[in-house]
């Protein structure tokens, strides 16, 4: 294995340095005011090398860190292969973070330079003043001004274990953590994908990969990016989903292999149906999070396997679980088996393992001698985080996931976000999922409150397709949701508190920020700022 992503870049370019390398679709060019069309990856290389001169020129190398905001513009791989050639470890900038998130994000990472939308320079300069801090700032087509200092790590050799981005979970439940990324996760991600095989089987300078994730998360820039790097394929990157248009797309880039989030497969099956619902070239796609009342649904429809997967930014490929074989339990939140390469333990909240058919905490880690191997490197600037997430040598991952009869894992929800009520564990994820389906909700997230007889109680903040100002009307409205849902779920599982919103508390990755959730019900509750559905929460009496 070659050392940098660069090497690894340039190896493929000198094999199929004709085949495209990336495709730019009309819509995106448009959008990014870009030029469509397809680069080749001779092209590509002769580019990157370019780049990789002037920042070489200007004194930039291992050990410095540069942020890159550049949304999902082919400009941002460009620059990263061309810096990682010299050590420099990329900061991939959400577009969507403003002044204050983007003060935590400079001063905390420690970059000295980003490369960014011209129209975001002032912010990353506001930001950069309040947290005093010099930040140098160009866009892609500008010259490198010289590196502030010399690179920390100039005196050491550029290796796998060199860290290649350093990228930034979601911040759920408090600040984001910047987890150290290495060559090696890089590359691994991209070899893993490239052996699995079975109905994920990637062809060698065949396949057209399309994805509307972002490049500042992990899926889009370690697993498709790489993907496609190690067999010589098109990477086709989106500037975001459009439904309306996602089929146009598959067509026009005759993309082979997509990926996708549990969102948007419900979206697309909304849509009115169409003679040309099969008429593409796509393979599978892979993913995470389909609802499973619509995962069959789906596929039946358009004709390809929706292949369920399991990750983290922090295990990359190195625990990756997916469900690319047969069978697949399609409908029951499935995400495969591991491989012999990966270890996994399923444990109570007292550490001890639990047994078949139970829910428990996912730990994972690689078998043989490195259970680290592949994984992040660690959270930077936090030890004590690192260390509690590796306790007992097993990476600790918050899932709630469960094991069957037949050794196969179901995902079950984050570890935070289940609900329990009068005994009953419920996945908030499941509620959402299939509450989400009522035709006059436009997005919902449930929490947890507290309820002195149940323990828990279900509250459901629901942003609607047309919001009604009249509370009789919002009462209406929300005895029919609950309604609809008994007939959906068990009793208990819905809501039994709603409150109408203009807006959920989201992530810069679009996620549901649960920590805040959780403050804004509680608040909620004590406000008594809600509609009580409790009244219509019985029992359903199942008739044979």
């Amino acid at each position: 294995m070659s050392s940098t992503i660069y090497s690894a870049f340039k190896k493929t370019a000198m094999h199929w340095p004709q085949n495209d390398f990336m495709m730019v679709l009309p819509e995106t060019a448009d959008i990014y005011q870009i030029e469509a069309g397809a680069l080749s990856y001779e092209d590509a290389l002769a580019e990157i090398d370019r780049l990789s001169a002037l920042y070489e020129a200007a004194g930039y190398g291992h050990g410095h860190r540069v942020g890159i905001l550049l949304e999902n513009r082919p400009a941002f791989i460009l620059h990263w292969l061309a810096l990682n050639r010299l050590g420099v470890s990329i900061v991939p900038i959400n577009p969507d973070l403003r002044i204050a998130e983007l003060e935590y994000l400079i001063q905390h990472s420690e970059m000295i330079l980003a490369v960014a939308l011209a129209n975001r320079h002032a912010d990353l300069s506001a930001a950069a003043h309040q947290a005093n801090y010099q930040l140098a700032l160009i866009t892609p087509d500008q010259l490198p001004p010289a590196a502030p200092a010399t690179a920390p790590l100039a005196d050491r050799t550029i290796n796998a274990d060199t860290e290649c981005a350093l990228m930034y979970t979601s911040g759920t439940t408090g600040r984001p953590k910047g987890c150290m990324l290495s060559n090696t996760y890089f590359h691994f991600s991209g070899e893993w994908y490239a052996e699995l095989g079975g109905l994920a089987t990637l062809r060698p300078g065949l396949e057209r990969m399309l994805t509307p994730l972002p490049l500042f998360h992990m899926n889009a820039l370690a697993t498709s990016t790489m993907a496609m790097i190690k067999t010589g394929g098109c990477l086709i990157v989106l500037d975001r989903f459009h439904p309306r248009t996602w089929w146009e797309s598959v067509r026009q880039s005759q993309a082979t292999v997509i990926h996708y989030l549990g969102v948007m497969p419900a979206i697309l099956m909304k849509l009115e149906a169409s003679e040309q619902d099969r008429n593409h070239a796509v393979r599978f796609g892979f993913g995470a999070g389909v609802d499973g009342t619509l995962h069959q649904q789906f596929e039946n429809r358009f004709g390809f396997p929706l292949l369920e997967a399991w990750a983290m930014t922090e295990t990359g490929a190195a625990a990756c679980i997916i469900a690319n074989h047969e069978p697949r339990y399609i409908g029951t939140n499935c995400f495969g088996k591991e491989t012999a390469a990966v270890e996994v333990k399923l444990v109570d909240d007292q550490g001890q393992e639990v047994p078949i058919n139970t829910n428990g905490e996912l730990l994972v880690r690689r078998s043989g001698d490195n259970p680290r191997h592949g994984f992040f490197s660690g959270y930077w600037k936090d030890p004590t985080a690192t260390a509690e997430a590796w306790a007992d040598g097993w990476f600790h991952t918050g899932d709630i996931v469960r094991r069957d009869e037949n050794g196969y894992l179901h995902f079950v929800d984050r570890k935070r976000n289940v609900i329990r009520r009068s005994g009953e564990n419920i996945a908030a994820v499941e509620v959402e999922n299939v509450m989400q389906q009522h035709p006059a909700i436009r997005s919902i997230a449930v929490t947890a409150v507290p309820d002195p007889i149940r323990g828990d109680e279900v509250m459901a903040l629901i942003v609607p397709h047309t919001l009604p100002t009249e509370t009789a009307e919002q009462q209406a409205l929300a005895t029919e949701i609950v309604t609809w849902g008994l007939s959906q779920l068990a009793y208990f599982k819905v809501p039994g508190y709603v409150k109408f919103v203009e807006a959920l508390p989201l992530t810069s990755t679009n996620k549901i920020q649960r920590g805040e959730l959780k403050t804004l019900g509680l608040a909620l509750l004590e406000a008594e700022d809600y509609i009580n559905t409790n009244h219509l929460k019985r029992r359903q009496e199942v008739v044979s």
